[in-house]
């Protein structure tokens, strides 16, 4: 799980679709006012600190982005097409996933299997879970944190407006940036071990799974909003990102633009997944 804010409320080819999303006007958002004093250049880290458990935000500037089955992502599925333009407002998203302690330290509890590190990221938590670690997280911080969009969470794995156009976050060799069936030892690892991507944000492929706010449709890409996407209506499933690493799960399943989707109330674990990963605080376009 990570942490995200929003503020307030592939070739040549692809070397030419990232040069021309990098040139794109972006959004300009107000700036929050827990960063009031902090430079929001691109990834400026704004460190938290609950209980005694710190945890940090890294800035992603807003830009235009093509986001899903871009040429990079090579082996892609259906509800990752078509790959569509989208642009965001810029956010906060935790450098890192949600760890056991800090779990610990705002809900009292630690529902994950693998617990030999507090460090490790927290898992078997659901959808619904998540919802309650951020309630009781904004209580104690007066902060205003959700789970990041589908969109959101997928720009910040690309490397936001710096992206190099890789396969994986951060790079085309995913051992060098994520846990997954090859190299985990099927148990979840420490969080920030790996490689960051180009923003500094570590684990994005790989670990452990990551839940969005947005529900779930396979058909959605072909009707989204081009400007700050929420998802669709509300369905029977919620939106899964950033494929596992810690279980049986192939490394075709930690590319950047792959995604399913699981019951808002289901959690697991017998595969170690994780759900949550990003939190941000709420801007007005989604109040």
């Amino acid at each position: 799980m990570v942490l995200l804010f929003a503020g307030t409320p592939i070739s040549a080819q692809r070397s030419k679709i990232r040069k021309k999303a990098r040139q794109e006007q972006t959004i300009k958002t107000p700036t929050p006012k827990w960063a009031a004093g902090t430079t929001t250049k691109q990834g400026t880290v704004k460190e938290f600190n609950v209980k005694g458990v710190p945890f940090k935000m890294v800035y992603v500037a807003g830009g235009t982005f093509m986001m899903g089955a871009t040429a990079e992502q090579d082996r892609y599925v259906r509800d990752e097409t078509p790959a569509h333009r989208v642009t965001l407002s810029g956010y906060y998203i935790g450098q890192t996933e949600v760890t056991q302690e800090l779990w610990y330290a705002v809900m009292g509890t630690n529902p994950s299997e693998f617990t030999r590190f507090s460090l490790n990221p927290v898992e078997n938590v659901s959808w619904d879970d998540c919802q309650e670690f951020i309630k009781k997280l904004n209580q104690l911080t007066g902060i205003n944190f959700r789970l990041p969009t589908e969109a959101e969470w997928e720009y910040a794995a690309r490397g936001g407006n710096k992206s190099n156009g890789y396969k994986y976050s951060g790079s085309n060799s995913i051992g060098k940036v994520a846990w997954h069936n090859g190299n985990s030892g099927y148990g979840t690892h420490k969080v920030g071990i790996k490689a960051p991507n180009e923003l500094g944000i570590y684990d994005m492929s790989g670990n452990v799974y990551e839940w969005c706010s947005d529900w779930y449709s396979s058909s959605y890409y072909s009707s989204s909003p081009s400007t700050n996407p929420t998802g669709p209506p509300r369905a029977l499933t919620a939106c899964f990102v950033g494929v596992v690493g810690a279980t049986v799960f192939r490394t075709a399943e930690c590319r950047i633009a792959a995604t399913t989707a699981r019951a808002p109330a289901a959690t697991s674990s017998a595969s170690a997944l994780s759900y949550v990963r990003s939190l941000i605080e709420k801007f007005s376009h989604l109040s």
